[in-house]
């Protein structure tokens, strides 16, 4: 893995990742890697995790899909 160093960091920045970082039980570094890999899209995988999740608790949609309520529609309107 590589390394980056970053100066010049605003502080409102740094103090919000370190209020992160506490409040996760995690580092500051872990917190600015978590950070830059959601800014470029890496933490993609885990946001599908989560939505796998929710869409398992809800259960399978029941009713008319979008498509049948616009024939519904369309099929009063003739």
């Amino acid at each position: 893995m590589g390394q980056i160093l970053i100066r010049n960091v605003d502080d409102a920045v740094l103090k919000a990742l370190r209020l992160r970082a506490a409040r996760d039980g995690t580092s500051l570094e872990e917190e600015a890697r978590r950070a830059l890999a959601t800014a470029v899209g890496l933490a993609r995988g885990d946001a599908i995790a989560r939505l796998d999740a929710v869409r398992e608790r809800i259960g399978k949609t029941t009713g008319p899909s979008a498509v049948e309520d616009l024939r519904a529609d369309r099929d009063r309107d003739h």
